[in-house]
């Protein structure tokens, strides 16, 4: 048995790397700001609309029925006032639950709007206190500069360590993204940074189970909302003088290296700045796993096809998928689907609906639509190839390419011109198109939820930028309280 010598160690450079850049790097990126104002009215539409869905507000609120926190943050569409965790878990959970936010796409695979909830549960009731003690609320921009360097450490950690590949789930990034942008709200000295951050990778960290046949199920769409609850306790931890473990990612043997990683280094590819709240990937037109929205483009466009041609779904003989190979690792699926959660991580199931019905949308998961034969049917005829191409593009930095291809056989023999979709419609190649639907998609979640003079006050406030953020965090919740 190795013996250590008992000298502890200076902290592992990359807690201070992080450290450094939550608390002293200036964001000056004028694109990422603008980027980051879009990101929280697309989150907060997704957390609203996710309200609809008995099997998320089952999940939500205080963990004692009917307790309400004093100066606690309030939860957008609800009426609860919660302690920051639980804040953070409620409204986590709601912006993740529908898979319908923005998206980061690398080595490792991720939502990094995920973090919202930490965070502007935190900003909330810091926000709250302050007024009660008579000092100065925190305002909207800090919330804004808090999610763009929470994108900016879980994508950049994204880009080259595959957690998937050990079997972790991609929301250990959560985890330490909320602690470090949290830790920052909370004023953490440097120190206290890195002694939260350390217990990040102390943690026990979820398995991907639950996202992968034959035991998909709902807890891929809480397990965001347990991360970032994570991440606000472990900072608030730390702001108690809490110690800290410096050498948890490197020490031989019991180091998160060595005892998780098999050995594997952590790698930064790239310096922390803003590349990843500039280059996120928003779901505008579907709400599907990311992988599949250009397959989702393309087959609804081969159902206006077909509808021209006088056929419909029920005249396909085969359907080929040209495919990336991470589409084939997350969504790739045969044989029975048993929940929504299943459903919506199957490329084929994606496929088979807008085809089918010309749509897809959140009801399209559930058991009433998907007790329709005709989709298994249509399931059975796809087969999947995965195009090396397809993959190298994936990614290549420079492109980022989310690439799906369909050609579709018809009874008669006929085979239709394949139909190629690139980058989905979230793509930052395809921003100047994609904002002014994610606008659209922003005002029809509040209209589901709201009444019109509320949802006219929210607009009122949020759609202006240099309105928003110098409003104070409070006010602007106060705007989506039920």
């Amino acid at each position: 048995m190795t013996n250590f010598f008992n000298e502890r160690p200076q902290p592992d450079a990359l807690l201070v790397e992080i450290a450094e850049y939550v608390l002293h790097t200036e964001i000056t990126s004028e694109p990422a700001w603008r980027t980051a104002h879009y990101c929280l009215l697309d989150s907060i539409g997704c957390a609203l609309e996710a309200l609809s869905y008995p099997a998320c507000t089952k999940l939500l609120g205080p963990i004692v029925p009917g307790t309400i926190v004093p100066h606690g943050a309030r939860i957008p569409g609800t009426s609860y006032q919660l302690d920051p965790v639980q804040a953070a878990f409620t409204l986590g959970a709601m912006i993740r639950w529908l898979d319908f936010n923005d998206t980061w796409l690398a080595a490792e695979w991720g939502h990094p709007s995920d973090n919202l909830g930490g965070i502007l549960a935190t900003a909330d009731w810091l926000s709250r206190t302050a007024i009660a003690r008579q000092k100065p609320p925190l305002v909207m921009q800090q919330v804004l500069d808090a999610m763009i360097r929470a994108h900016e450490i879980q994508g950049v950690l994204a880009l080259e360590n595959a957690f998937n590949r050990v079997g972790l789930d991609h929301v250990i990034l959560v985890k330490l993204a909320s602690t470090a942008t949290v830790g920052k709200l909370l004023g953490l000295s440097q120190q206290e940074l890195i002694n939260a951050l350390s217990h990040v990778f102390l943690d026990g960290h979820p398995l991907r189970t639950y996202r992968h046949a034959p035991n998909t199920g709902s807890r891929k769409s809480w397990a965001a909302g347990d991360a970032t609850a994570r991440g606000v306790r472990l900072a608030l931890m730390a702001r108690t003088g809490e110690m800290g473990y410096p050498g948890v990612i490197s020490t031989p043997q019991w180091g998160f290296q060595d005892a998780v990683m098999h050995g594997q280094p952590l790698k930064v590819s790239r310096p922390f700045s803003s590349y990843v709240m500039e280059n996120v990937l928003f779901k505008i037109s579907f709400p599907a796993e990311f992988h599949a929205q250009t397959a989702v483009e393309a087959a609804m466009q081969l159902h206006r096809q077909l509808q021209q041609m006088g056929k419909t779904a029920e005249d396909i003989t085969h359907i080929r998928i040209r495919t990336h190979q991470a589409a084939i690792r997350i969504i790739d699926k045969k044989g029975p689907l048993h929940n929504p959660a299943d459903r919506d991580h199957c490329l084929q199931y994606m496929i088979a609906i807008p085809l089918l019905f010309g749509r897809l949308s959140a009801e399209d998961y559930e058991d009433e639509v998907a007790s329709d034969p005709r989709i298994d049917q249509l399931r059975a005829k796809m087969e999947t190839i995965e195009d090396p191409a397809f993959t190298r593009d994936y990614y290549d930095p420079e492109k980022r390419s989310i690439a799906n291809a369909l050609t579709i056989t018809l009874a008669d023999g006929t085979t239709l011109p394949e139909v190629v979709v690139e980058y989905p419609i979230g793509h930052r190649r395809r921003r100047e198109e994609g904002i002014p639907l994610l606008i659209e998609k922003f005002k029809r979640h509040l209209s589901h939820r709201f009444a019109e003079k509320q949802q006219e006050q929210i607009l009122a406030h949020s759609l202006d930028y240099e309105k928003l953020v110098k409003m104070p965090v409070h006010e602007w919740v106060d705007l989506f309280v039920s």
